[in-house]
């Protein structure tokens, strides 16, 4: 079954929603395997880029090629297949103007594929539109990006993908990972800027 963009849509921005975007978990990693597998797998093989041709098409573009993949093959290096288009998408996205014409805090998906991007000038294109342009919402995105882009300043990529992507970890991404990693840095984060989320 091939899916529109809008039932990508209606299934994460109403179904699933805000509150579980971050939620993770089996059940709903599992529920999405179940219904949108198939489609992400003709996203990975070249399909759906006629979806990049609008704010809302786009942005289901983007949901297929960067969030979906991470529930569905989490710990495996498909989860991260799909992050070059999704980047070209964003792109291509913010060029046409279509993530401002998108509400908060959808907005946000126009920018994840940067934030997931192991290279600095991405992350700090990523913190920069977080700031500029999600006012209402963007406080705890801003802070995430913030977090990301002080991994990859501290090790040039995120240690957490080594495993799944058969890469080494050195001595200082091993303590890292053992000693809070991620959740480490966002702690240290949120404690210099009480403010944040």
């Amino acid at each position: 079954m091939t899916h529109s963009y809008s039932e990508v849509l209606d299934y994460w921005l109403s179904e699933v929603g805000p509150k579980g975007w971050y939620a993770g978990g089996e059940a709903l990693d599992a529920e999405i395997r179940g219904r949108f597998a198939a489609l992400c797998g003709h996203a990975w093989d070249g399909a759906l880029t006629d979806w990049i041709s609008g704010p809302e098409p786009a942005l289901a573009y983007l949901i297929v090629t960067d969030q979906f993949p991470r529930n569905i093959w989490r710990g495996s290096d498909r989860a991260f297949a799909t992050d070059a288009k999704a980047r070209m998408a964003a792109d291509a996205a913010m060029r046409a103007g279509w993530d401002m014409q998108v509400p908060e805090p959808q907005r946000q998906f126009f920018y994840l594929p940067l934030m997931h991007h192991e290279d600095p000038d991405d992350q700090a294109r990523c913190v920069a539109l977080i700031a500029e342009r999600m006012p209402k919402t963007g406080a705890d995105n801003l802070i995430h990006a913030r977090a990301h882009q002080e991994v990859i300043r501290r090790f040039g990529r995120f240690p957490h993908r080594n495993a799944a992507l058969g890469r080494t970890s050195s001595r200082e991404e091993v303590d890292f990972l053992e000693n809070g990693g991620y959740a480490q840095i966002l702690q240290a984060l949120k404690a210099r800027d009480p403010g944040a989320r």
